[in-house]
């Protein structure tokens, strides 16, 4: 990779988000990834996909400096602090949160400048670019003397306490002194354009926007007051959790896998995909994660979520849908764009929606099984649901699927999706003994013997004594480490403690875990490490009483983050580099579940 290349690495990336949209802000001020008004809308600053023309909003100081940051105390407004001999900025991002926001959200993205020392002038650019890059807005003057940005279907109101000036009608810029104890506010506002042609949209003063940082604040602290891990690992838990509270859709419950698209797996690869949609067995794992923390909430949302969106039967489960509950997420390709770094394609949508994955079956059903241990029985019409979801997975186990790697290859009979259709069965059938429900009880049972008998079969190597990938595949995958969260297998069975040797053994490489060995799917390019896998290694490690190895493991894995504990979704260890869409949720949820198991078993102190 080139040392000379615009694009910082993807670590030098910090994020922001409200439930409803995402940013990415660099180490250096400037905001390179924008969408709005959704998580999955066209950007707005969009230069990570394309440096020239996909839009930016820099504040920078003018001359020489160093910069830190981190977030706010217990929130997820960042503070980015540059400093020069001469003076000390402070800058803060947020989207402003507020009760009422789910469905009544601002809609906006706030940058506030704060002197803590001396003086300091700062270079502000903006420069927007609307579908993903491929519209230059015009930008004029309104009547307030603030800016209003349009084209196409998107507008921006654009305001601050100083003086924006305009560059070829596609640009602003300004120059801004501040002094120590001065403030400066920039504001940028998403709207209808019809409206800000109209006038009918006017801009937030500056006492509102401090007043709306204060709340945004306090928000984000009373939402994790809500938690009630208290181990050693307290600072990436609750990064993680605000994280994931970032990427869940506030009207609608759906949790978004990532906030990017196409952040390449590996580089000179097509391995780019849009992870801006709602994966079932992604989300499912996310409220496992923070209903072990206290979540019930998030955990009830994204179950009523699934059923809505499948339309209340079995049939219309798909395994991903857009985080409103779209169901046609048609995957195309930006030619237009270089990509992050020159990693092409740049995808948006995502073709894996046509997949079968049989586990989500497992997944719904082991969400359904969590919230009744909290405490709650299903309605007649979710149980119906419930009933379907069983009957498809005693259906169709026996078919081939995608797995949850969503291999774009030929279908295998992979071993997990086996046990997750087990999985659906077996808690069935406990829930309709448990609630006195009606349901094919027997044919379930009979399913669930059958479904057994065969992974013990052609699942298992009676030689190594060891689960294997797929039937009669006798490699490992990562995925198998699951085994025990799906209730088939305890993680301390001997024949379990054998196959997560196995998976670190064959699938362990510098220290951390990578999904398969190199060449098992149709894809070219060698991927890095998954870092959730090291996170699921962790929990199997520290479950089997390993303790000494699981945290080992555990920092090593939680060193790959960047100095914010954010993840993305692979990592390179030689090159010390962040692969693939991020923050990553899946990443993030099971540093959650790694975290609690080791505070529980007491691996922590080791």
């Amino acid at each position: 990779m080139s040392d000379k290349t615009p694009y910082p690495p993807i670590a030098d990336y910090a994020y922001i988000g409200d439930g409803h949209s995402a940013a990415l802000v660099s180490k250096s001020g400037s905001i390179d990834w924008l969408c709005m008004p959704r998580i999955d809308s066209a950007s707005c600053f969009g230069r990570i996909l394309d440096w020239d023309k996909g839009g930016y909003c820099r504040i920078a100081p003018t001359m020489k400096h160093t910069s830190s940051r981190r977030y706010v105390e217990n929130s997820l407004a960042l503070e980015t602090t540059f400093r020069t001999e001469d003076g000390e900025v402070r800058l803060t991002d947020f989207f402003p949160m507020r009760e009422g926001g789910r469905h009544n959200p601002y809609r906006q993205i706030v940058r506030i400048m704060e002197g803590a020392r001396g003086s300091l002038e700062l270079a502000v650019n903006i420069m927007p670019r609307f579908d993903y890059g491929s519209v230059r807005p015009w930008i004029r003057p309104d009547k307030s003397g603030n800016f209003i940005a349009m084209g196409g279907s998107d507008g921006l109101l654009i305001s601050g306490d100083f003086d924006l000036l305009m560059e070829h009608r596609h640009h602003l810029s300004a120059k801004v002194q501040i002094k120590k104890g001065e403030k400066r506010r920039l504001c940028i506002l998403y709207c209808n354009p019809k409206d800000l042609e109209d006038g009918l949209i006017e801009a937030p003063a500056a006492e509102e926007l401090d007043r709306r940082l204060d709340v945004t604040i306090q928000w984000w602290r009373s939402w994790l007051n809500r938690a009630h891990y208290k181990g050693p690992y307290s600072e990436p838990v609750k990064i993680s959790a605000m994280t994931l509270k970032g990427l869940t859709n506030a009207p609608t419950g759906a949790i978004a896998a990532a906030p990017t698209t196409s952040l390449p797996e590996v580089m000179h690869g097509s391995r780019n995909w849009d992870y801006r949609y709602s994966w079932i067995r992604d989300s499912a794992l996310t409220v496992r994660s923070l209903g072990e923390i206290g979540y019930d909430g998030e955990a009830d949302a994204f179950r009523r979520f699934v059923e809505r969106s499948a339309a209340g039967h079995a049939d219309e489960i798909q395994i991903l849908f857009g985080v409103g509950g779209e169901r046609r997420l048609r995957e195309y390709e930006l030619d237009e764009l270089e990509g992050y770094r020159g990693a092409r394609p740049v995808r948006i949508g995502n073709a894996a929606k046509a997949q079968m994955q049989l586990d989500v079956y497992g997944e719904l059903l082991e969400l359904a099984w969590r919230w009744y241990e909290r405490g709650h029985e299903p309605d007649d019409d979710y149980w119906e649901f419930l009933v379907e979801l069983v009957c498809a997975a005693v259906e169709r186990w026996k078919e081939p699927d995608r797995g949850m790697w969503e291999i774009r290859g030929e279908p295998l009979h992979f071993v997990l999706s086996k046990a997750a259709c087990w999985a659906a069965a077996d808690l069935g059938i406990r829930l309709s003994r448990r609630l006195s429900r009606t349901a094919p009880v027997e044919r379930w049972e009979r399913a669930r013997q059958e479904i057994r008998g065969a992974i013990e079969e052609k699942g298992y190597d009676q030689k190594r004594g060891v689960f294997i990938r797929a039937f009669d595949r006798p490699e490992m995958d990562a995925s198998l480490l699951l085994l025990p969260a799906f209730g088939y297998v305890e993680y301390d069975d001997e024949r379990m403690i054998r196959t997560t040797d196995a998976v670190w053994g064959e699938l362990a490489k510098d220290g951390f875990v990578r999904r398969y060995a190199i060449g098992n799917d149709d894809l070219e390019g060698e991927e890095g490490a998954f870092l959730a896998c090291s996170f699921w290694m962790v929990e199997c490690l520290s479950r089997q009483g390993r303790f000494r190895k699981a945290k080992e493991l555990f920092e090593r894995t939680l060193a790959a983050g960047n100095d914010l504990c954010l993840f993305s979704e692979e990592y390179n260890p030689r090159t010390k580099e962040m692969l693939g869409n991020f923050p990553q949720g899946l990443t993030h949820l099971s540093l959650i579940a790694a975290a609690v198991t080791l505070s529980q078993s007491g691996a922590e102190s080791v």
